[in-house]
């Protein structure tokens, strides 16, 4: 009895001091995790980029739940984070300094512009009106020839007035890295002209006080004459030489593989890019992430590694080398069944996605027939039986947006659509229909089918920075064959330049006397 007393006594002191080594190591092993993830935080930062809506946990992981998940689940939603290395910290950094003085550099050229335009347009006044301060006694009159040249004199430079405004004073879409050849070279053309001008100007008629009046105006008209021909350059250089298409430009976006071709002329790389990511916001699809993931039944999937030991005798190799062989096998059917699951998880989604578009069709054609438009020569008023109350546009979007937010949320979080619609913003849209008299197909259009990029861009936002990539120097024209490339944070622009084919186009000449037919008969035809 003492010997089962003190078995049971050691037992209970071994089974303690083993539970208590195991608490002990796993509080070990927690605490070494925890050191390990502190020294791993050190190496890695938390940002969040600017002006882009980062999609929530709900959004970006895949929609396995079943269709009453709205009933029985409570979701929090909020901003995620994105833990980037320090070198990406390092480059968005970079961009923001280099956004800080852009709307500078966005006006600094149109007011240089601006102000060497108003100078040449000056002059011509400035030759006329200085000799009659100066030394009008011992001018000589001029009479009707004079006359006739101020009348010529101020339609030019009105038309040189207008001409400057519609071509040079436009604001500008955007920031080029490098200048713009032309634009320098005819600005340092007009500066030329309008110098040279008052260098003669002061050796010719200041300094020798030039008595004939119709000299000088003919001098200052020569000036306004040589200042069209360089707006009609211009003209010519800026707005008519790349009109006529040369190049095929294929535009690849790099994560999903979204591409699109455009046809250009002359312009150079930076001006390309330019017109590209114009062409961009209109045509392309908005970028989501979230519709990059694979199912999770693909992704979660690793290659089982398998390690044979030989445990025994001799005479089990052959064994054990057979058995480990067929588990190799298995696991290499199961890889190579992975397109399947991949098809039907996408049927799967489909099918679901096709399932709440019903749902949120069919409330949203309940809803609007909740409200009708009150016609001025209908009475407002409303009986006992009947209460009708009138509302404003935002005060009727509030009331039928109830009965379909619940299937807009759910077809939102299906089509991964939810971090680009708030409900701020549909309700805005539902109140522009209902103004506007749409229907809900109408309403509908902007969620159905993704928009372009520009349909998502916030209103208040600063303009979007592009990072341009060329092996050649971004003021070169474009060549065949010449492959840039636009960067941004999350995803790339790859563009390549092909030339547009030579085409020889003939002629045939068809007599019309000789479209002449004939019947054929057969036993077997009823004719």
């Amino acid at each position: 009895m003492d010997n089962e007393s003190q078995y049971s006594g050691y037992s209970y002191k071994s089974s303690h001091s083993r539970s208590s080594r195991k608490h002990r190591d796993r509080r070990d092993r927690h605490r070494s995790k925890s050191r390990d993830g502190s020294s791993r935080g050190d190496k890695s930062v938390t940002i969040q980029a600017p002006g882009e809506p980062l999609l929530d946990t709900e959004s970006t992981r895949g929609d396995d739940r079943d269709d009453n998940w709205g009933e029985t689940t409570t979701v929090q939603t909020g901003t995620s984070e994105h833990s980037v290395s320090n070198e990406d910290l390092t480059r968005v950094s970079k961009e923001l300094e280099e956004s800080s003085p852009l709307e500078c550099r966005r006006f600094l050229g149109p007011a240089l512009g601006a102000v060497l335009g108003l100078f040449a347009l000056v002059t011509p006044l400035a030759f006329l009106a200085l000799p009659q301060l100066l030394w009008r006694e011992s001018l000589e009159p001029c009479g009707t020839p004079c006359e006739g040249l101020y009348v010529s004199l101020a339609f030019k430079l009105l038309v040189l007035l207008i001409s400057t405004w519609a071509l040079f004073l436009r604001p500008p879409g955007a920031t080029l890295p490098r200048l713009y050849v032309f634009r320098c070279l005819l600005l340092a053309l007009v500066f030329l002209f309008v110098a040279s001008y008052w260098l003669f100007y002061g050796v010719r008629v200041l300094e020798p006080r030039e008595r004939d009046y119709r000299g000088i105006v003919g001098y200052a008209a020569s000036l306004v004459d040589a200042l069209l021909f360089i707006q009609y350059l211009a003209l010519v250089l800026l707005e008519v030489r790349h009109l006529q298409p040369a190049f095929c430009l294929k535009m690849v976006r790099t994560t999903d593989g979204a591409s699109r071709f455009y046809n250009v002329g002359h312009l150079s790389i930076q001006r390309a890019a330019v017109w590209v990511l114009d062409q961009y916001y209109s045509d392309f699809p908005v970028y989501n992430p979230a519709l990059l993931n694979l199912p999770k039944s693909i992704l979660s999937k690793k290659t089982s590694g398998f390690k044979v030991y030989t445990l025994g005798e001799e005479n089990s190799t052959n064994n054990s080398t057979g058995q480990s062989r067929a588990m190799i096998a298995a696991a290499a059917r199961r890889r190579d069944n992975s397109h399947n699951e991949y098809y039907y998880e996408e049927a799967e989604m489909e099918r679901r996605v096709r399932k709440r578009k019903a749902r949120l069709v069919v409330a949203v054609e309940e809803a609007f027939t909740h409200i009708k438009r009150l016609q001025d020569d209908e009475p407002a008023a409303s009986s006992p039986k009947h209460p009708r109350e009138v509302m404003d546009p935002r005060e009727a979007a509030q009331a039928i947006f109830a009965p379909m937010a619940r299937a807009m949320q759910k077809y939102l979080r299906t089509t991964r659509q939810q971090p680009y619609h708030s409900m701020e913003s549909i309700i805005n849209h539902l109140q522009f229909c209902i103004t506007h008299n749409m229907t809900p197909m109408a309403f509908l259009e902007r969620y159905l089918s993704p928009g372009p990029t520009m349909q998502y861009q916030r209103e208040n936002g600063r303009g979007r920075q592009w990072t341009l990539v060329s092996e050649e120097p971004v003021t070169s024209a474009l060549r065949p064959g010449l492959v840039f490339s636009l960067r941004r944070l999350d995803f790339s622009l790859v563009v390549t330049v092909a030339p547009l084919p030579f085409l020889h186009l003939g002629e045939e000449f068809i007599d019309p006397k000789s479209h002449k037919f004939v019947m054929r008969l057969q036993s077997e035809t009823s004719v």
